[in-house]
């Protein structure tokens, strides 16, 4: 897995990643089908760098996508509102891992662009507070 360090910059450069594709104003279907999958790349980054934070400071196991949401709302790493968003991410993610079908990738790809926003600024703050400790 990595320590904090490692995991934020494999989460950093995912993220990177999947902005090339999220923030075109239009795609092709190939271009959505693989802005979809780097999108659930870098969230699976995104959620196992804070998973490493939460552990770090000794807020429990943080086993799951959703309990580090909810510690990094603790933590004040993410707005309510953000924190509210990223389980809506969880479960667009949820979703495109389990069964994709073309009518929820029709759905997804309009929220692409604010998925990579969120995931930027959970990051930024995580990164702000792994430099601070």
């Amino acid at each position: 897995m990595g320590s904090l360090k490692e995991r934020l910059q494999r989460a950093r450069k995912a993220l990177a990643s999947f902005q090339e594709l999220a923030g075109k104003s239009r795609r092709s279907a190939v271009e959505r089908d693989a802005a979809i999958k780097r999108f659930e790349l870098a969230f699976e980054t995104a959620w196992e760098a804070a998973q490493a934070e939460v552990q770090r400071t000794g807020r429990g196991p943080a086993g799951s996508p959703a309990s580090c949401i909810r510690a990094s709302r603790e933590d004040e790493l993410l707005s309510d509102k953000d924190a509210e968003a990223a389980l809506a991410m969880l479960n667009d993610r949820n979703i495109a891992v389990q069964a994709y079908a073309e009518p929820f990738a029709k759905q997804v790809d309009r929220r692409l662009a604010p998925h990579a926003l969120l995931l930027a600024r959970w990051l930024s703050a995580l990164e702000k507070r792994a430099k601070a400790s």
